[in-house]
């Protein structure tokens, strides 16, 4: 059975344009909402912890993700009253069940890196020869 879109009545459908599904998968599929979810499966972290482990991502980005997560029902963050504060982010029951999907695409790319990059050197090289 379909389900239906509480705010619209409508069957949810992410190929259409107007159903919010589509504005939540272009969320879920961002790099970095993906390593953050992955991250996360293996428990509770602060944001520094977080900022190590995701190498590359900006402080600005980080914050952006964890915010979106947040207001998405994905994690929860919660503030220790200590000086300083320590704030921890951690995944919902709705977040864990999403990180299941994205831990198996992480794996699924390290396991076919090679093949890929084998794929990508091929296309490059024919493009040269024509």
């Amino acid at each position: 059975m379909k389900t239906v879109v509480d705010s619209s009545g409508l069957p949810a459908d992410a190929y259409s344009a107007k159903c919010p599904t589509r504005q939540v998968l272009e969320h879920i599929a961002g790099k970095w909402t993906i390593l953050v979810v992955d991250a996360l499966l293996q428990g509770t972290m602060r944001y520094t912890d977080l900022s190590r482990r995701i190498e590359g991502v900006s402080q600005k980005m980080l914050t952006q993700t964890l915010r979106s997560l947040e207001a998405d029902g994905f994690v929860t963050r919660t503030v220790h009253p200590t000086i300083p504060p320590r704030v921890e982010y951690d995944l919902t029951t709705l977040g864990r069940s999403l990180a299941e999907p994205i831990a198996a695409l992480r794996q699924w790319t390290e396991t076919h890196i090679n093949e890929i990059e084998q794929a990508r050197t091929r296309v490059i090289a024919e493009a040269r020869t024509h």
